[in-house]
This record gives C-alpha cells, sequence and structure tokens, in this order.
C-alpha cells in the first residue's frame, strides 16, 4: 500500500491511503490520525490500512483526487533522520575532490551522520537557500522508516522492522562542509532540511523491486528540465538497508518512524571508472559534487556549476510501466 499525508489539523497532517496509480486518496484518521500515529501502533494500524487500501482500489470508499503538490511530506517532522553512504563509490568520489584519502574501513564500516528531522520539506516544496555561495547541492537518495528495534538489532532483524520505503533530495551545502569536517564534530549547517517523496511504500507493493534490503531501478534525477541522474539503486549498493538499521542500532534503541537513508546513489562505469554523463552514453550522477569531481579528474577543474536560484530539481523512480512509484519530488532553489 501507497501513505501520505495531507494537509489538516496541526502540523502533523492528515493520514491518506494513496491509490497504486497516485490519483486517488482516501482518509485514514480513522485507523490513524497521523503517519507517525500508524507507525506506533503498526500491528493493529497496518492490517486496516491495508483493507482500506483495497477498497480504495475498488472505489467502495469515499475518495478524493490526490495532487501531489498539496501534498506534506509523509513524516512532516520526524523522531529521526540518519543518512548513511551505502553508496561507497560516491564517498571515494567526493573525498578525491577534497584532496582527502579514504580510509580502507569505509567498505567495511557504514557512514552515517544524524540530520535535521524536525522539518521534512514536502516533495514541492522550495529549497531555501540564503547564500549561492554556499554551494547548494542535490542528493537523490533512497530511505526507509522502520518500527521500533532494539539496541544490538542484528541485519535480519533490522529488514523486518522495515515498514515503508520511500524517496528523499537530501540537500547539500557543498562549501559549508569542508569547515564543518576540520572541527571533527560533523555536519551542522551544511545539512538543512531535505524533502521527501509524496508517498511512502510498503515492501510488498514494490515486489521484486526489494530484495535483500535493497531497492532496485532507476533513480531518474532531471535538472532544469534535461536528463542528470539514471543511476540504479540496487548496483553498487555497498550495505543494504539491514546492515545501515542494524549500524544506527549498535549502541541505541531505535524508535517508530525513524527515517533511515541510503546516501546519494551512485554508479560505476562498466570499466570501473567513475560514472559517465547521460549524454555520453553513462547514468549520469544523483548529485552535482559527484559530476564536479569526475570534471576535477578528467580536466583539473570542476566547469558544472552547484544550484543557483530558480533551478529546478526533478527526483522519482517510474515503476514497469513508467509511472512514478512513490510520486515525484520537484523544487526550485528560492
Amino acid at each position: 500500500m501507497k501513505l501520505g499525508t495531507l494537509p489538516g489539523h496541526g502540523r502533523d497532517g492528515r493520514l491518506v491511503v494513496v491509490s497504486r496509480d497516485l490519483a486517488w486518496c482516501t482518509d485514514a484518521r480513522h485507523i490513524a490520525p497521523t503517519l507517525q500515529a500508524a507507525l506506533d501502533r503498526w500491528e493493529q494500524a497496518a492490517p486496516q490500512l491495508q483493507l482500506l487500501a483495497t477498497d480504495l482500489e475498488h472505489e467502495v470508499v469515499p475518495r478524493e483526487r490526490f495532487h501531489e503538490r498539496e501534498a506534506l511530506a509523509p513524516l512532516p517532522r520526524a523522531y529521526q533522520w540518519a543518512d548513511g553512504s551505502a553508496y561507497v563509490n560516491h564517498v571515494e568520489l567526493v573525498r578525491k575532490a577534497r584532496g582527502a584519502e579514504m580510509p580502507e574501513s569505509f567498505w567495511s564500516d557504514p557512514l552515517m551522520y544524524q540530520g535535521a528531522s524536525d522539518e521534512m520539506l514536502p516533495p514541492r516544496g522550495a529549497i531555501p537557500l540564503a547564500d549561492e555561495a554556499w554551494g547548494c547541492d542535490l542528493e537523490a537518495e533512497i530511505v526507509v522508516v522502520t518500527g521500533d528495534l532494539p539496541q544490538g538489532t542484528s541485519r535480519e532483524q533490522a529488514l523486518e522492522a522495515i515498514r515503508l520505503v520511500g524517496l528523499v533530495n537530501d540537500v547539500s551545502l557543498r562549501n559549508l562542509i569542508p569547515a564543518e569536517l576540520g572541527k571533527g564534530f560533523g555536519f551542522l549547517q551544511s545539512k538543512p532540511a531535505s524533502a521527501l517523496s509524496p508517498v511512502f511504500v510498503t515492501p510488498d507493493e514494490l515486489g521484486d523491486r526489494w530484495k535483500d534490503g535493497k531497492l532496485h531501478g532507476a533513480v531518474k534525477v532531471d535538472l532544469n528540465g534535461q536528463p542528470f541522474g539514471r543511476a540504479d539503486a540496487g548496483v553498487d549498493m555497498t550495505f543494504d538497508f539491514g546492515t545501515l538499521v542494524a549500524h544506527l542500532a549498535k549502541t541505541r534503541n531505535i524508535g517508530a518512524g525513524a527515517i533511515i537513508g541510503s546516501g546519494t546513489v551512485s554508479n560505476r562505469d562498466p570499466d570501473g571508472g567513475p560514472g559517465k554523463p547521460i549524454a555520453d552514453g553513462g547514468l549520469g550522477y544523483s548529485c552535482v559534487a559527484e559530476v564536479r569531481t569526475v570534471e576535477t579528474i578528467l580536466s583539473g577543474k570542476p566547469k558544472t556549476p552547484f544550484l543557483k536560484r530558480g533551478d529546478t530539481v526533478r527526483i522519482w523512480m517510474d515503476d514497469d510501466k513508467g509511472h512514478p512509484i512513490f510520486g515525484v519530488i520537484e523544487q526550485s532553489v528560492a
């Protein structure tokens, strides 16, 4: 089933079940007022929501048009947002651009940072940018939402606790990152609010696309109306979501509604080198920093600018019929 959040009473909106084609939705507040409330009692709420989803497909319950431009983030605020770097190819390239060596342990021990979860931007919300000199970048990623998990959970337990899957645009301010990392305390100002896809989807709805803790399929990115990235999320993913969630749970309990990200989706070229632009027959990129890194490697300096005011970013993943599975994140820099 597919779940979304529309404006309602309060900042957390109202929970709706959305049709498979994303055209219709039905109010689910008689089951749970918000998505977080449903996640808090998932064992009881999920079967009822599934029945409602079936009734919606059969058009036997009241329904309304689902307009993605009106949707809030499925979780407008979350108790936790932790983002990993499962695509180590991306980490290696970006560090190379900064002149930083990548420790060998990065291939066996996931990177992860704690993001800002008190505001998750809606899928059509603007990317607020106060200063273009900060180097604003998009990052197209996969996210999962978990149920409650105890400290020390295993990878297998973590996979069982994944309730929902979606997309995120994890906005980064690249030119603020080096100084912050230089302090030895990690990201803060360089990681502003991120935008979530219009709907989150249960893993069973994804069929063969969800396998072994990975989402398979092209994460499509357009920049200013032009194809920018078509990297496959199931390829070159060093750490699956079970591993990422278990990594987070090593020293803490995880509460229902926690959002965990994959990091920027990134594919190597078939010859083992960095990916190529779409115009050159490659799969392109899921962030600007990566193409700038490749440009630096090839020609000594980057050519592609970071995002400017008025630039438009579009992120989605199609099903086998060419229809967006999670809806579309479409944002302009403002």
